[in-house]
Formats: C-alpha cells, structure tokens, sequence
C-alpha cells in the first residue's frame, strides 16, 4: 500500500476562520481564536496521521499591511507557506471580496500546486448566496475546487479532507505518526495566555503584548508555570495588571483552566508584567521572541 504525505497550508484574510478550519481538521485546539484580527502571529503546524496517509496542516497570520517589522515577519510565514505548500487551502468567508488579495492573487493563479478555495461561514446566508461567492471565486481561481464551509459548526469538513486526501502527494510521513503538532508545550501555555488577553482588553493593549514562559516545573501533584507579559509602555502594564491586580488575576484564572485542560494536569499559573520597549518594531527583539530563524 503506497503512503501519501504533504504540507496543506492556510492562508487567508484575519477573522475569516482559519483557526478555526485548522482546529476541526486536527481535532484538537491548537490556534487560538478570538474576535479580533491578528490573533494569530506564528506558523502552527497540527499533524494528522492515518494508516496509510500523513497530513500536516500549516495554520497562518492573515494577511495585513506590515505596520511593524512584526508584521513583516508575519507576512514573512505566508510567503513561505505559498512557497512550500502542497496543497494550498484559501479561506475566505461570504462577506469578502478579491480586495484585500491583489498582491497575492496572481501568485495563487499561477501555482502548480492543487489549491482548495474554503468559503467559510456558509451558515450565515441562505443557498443562493453561497452559490454566488462560489462563482465568484470560480471566476478568479480558475483552476481551484471550491468548497463551502461552516468551520465552527463543522459543516462539509469530511468533503474538505476526501479533496486533501486525492491531491496528497505519495511520499513518507515528515513526523512521526504519534506526534500531534511541532510546537513546544510552552509555546502552546504562553498561546493561551496571550488568547485570554485578547479577550480581555481593549484597542492597542492586545496587539502591544508577548508572551514568555520563564518557568515549566512538572512536581508530583501539580505543574508551575511562570510566565511573563511584556507591553511596550508602562502605561500599558498598568492596565494590564488593573487595578489592585485583579485585571491580571483574570487572565490567570482563565488561562489556567485551559492550560489543565490541555496538560490534563492541576497547574499553579504565576503571571508578572514587564516593559519592553517598542518591542514589535525591533527585529532583535522578535528574533528573542521566536518570530525569525
């Protein structure tokens, strides 16, 4: 029997759900979601194994114009992800057009590459509707198969994956087949955090944090974690911790029940707040947070 293996990237704009395609597709929550745009800043691969098949889903930022050299590093994930994709997954959603796509549509037109366009959110309008974008999108991505979606109410996900499986190429598994994602527990605890805080907070105050776990220490009933938030201003730490702390108390309890969820391990969550200057427009600084090689 001949195995299939392939690296199935997604891009598309911010908040039309490709966090939330990438979680039901793995079958397990690896992206954080919220409502706002550019909650994703990193590449995430989630990995999922059959017997005689591997594939290894690519989750990406949406696409914005860089006002920080942040973004440029984002950009930077996307770019490589139309480069190294074997099967490329477009997302986009009922209410978005071809505009916020010109610079990378004629790449997209041009790829070799089998590329599935997923419009999202069919749910939220009626047949005739979805029957409409799908001709749009057919009309632009000429060679694409287009695939109505409802991600968060995992409606026609099964018609997604039998496209992935025909167009995999043959080849062996890149990991191995009990391995769920690349990323470290870590990275996945100082996610969570960073999820909660943008729920939480307002305008600037998300986009301004990072988030870094100092401290990991596994005892025999429960699990440490330090973790420390850094903002650009000490007006913003101020905010974040609120007053008399219970702004940040907030975010540690909430981000904790999920860390025991996902460790399935009791946890003593410990958060401080530091200043790093202007730390989005300093491409040392992004290298320190793990957003360059």
């Amino acid at each position: 029997m001949s195995h299939r293996s392939g690296f199935v990237n997604i891009i598309g704009s911010p908040n039309v759900g490709k966090s939330t395609l990438m979680n039901a597709l793995v079958g397990a929550r690896l992206s954080i979601i919220t409502s706002k745009a550019q909650t994703t800043r990193h590449r995430i691969f989630g990995i999922v194994n059959g017997e005689d098949y591997q594939i290894v889903y690519s989750d990406t930022p949406g696409i914005v114009r860089p006002a920080y050299a942040l973004h440029e590093e984002m950009l930077g994930y996307i770019k490589t992800a139309l480069k190294d994709a074997d099967i490329l997954l477009f997302v986009t959603d009922m209410a978005e057009d071809d505009s916020r796509h010109q610079a990378i549509l004629p790449t997209i037109q041009n790829m070799d590459t089998p590329v599935i366009v997923i419009l999202n959110k069919v749910d939220t309008q009626n047949q005739e509707a979805a029957v409409g974008r799908m001709a749009y999108w057919k009309e632009r991505i000429p060679q694409a198969e287009i695939i109505p979606v409802s991600a968060l109410h995992r409606f026609n996900l099964e018609r997604v994956l039998g496209a992935i499986q025909e167009n995999l190429p043959e080849g062996p598994p890149f990991f191995d087949k009990e391995q769920l994602t690349d990323r470290p527990m870590r990275f996945f605890i100082s996610e969570m955090v960073r999820e909660k805080i943008f729920l939480y907070y307002e305008k600037e105050i998300p986009y301004c944090t990072e988030v870094v776990v100092e401290e990991y220490k596994e005892e025999d009933d429960i699990v440490r974690i330090r973790c420390i938030i850094y903002v650009e201003r000490d007006s913003q730490k101020n905010i974040i911790i609120g007053k008399k702390g219970s702004a940040l108390r907030r975010v540690g309890s909430s981000a904790r029940k999920d860390i025991e969820r996902f460790i399935e391990r009791k946890v003593f969550l410990d958060l401080f707040v530091k200043v790093d200057k202007d730390w989005r427009s300093k491409k040392q600084r992004l290298k320190y947070y793990g957003y360059r090689e």
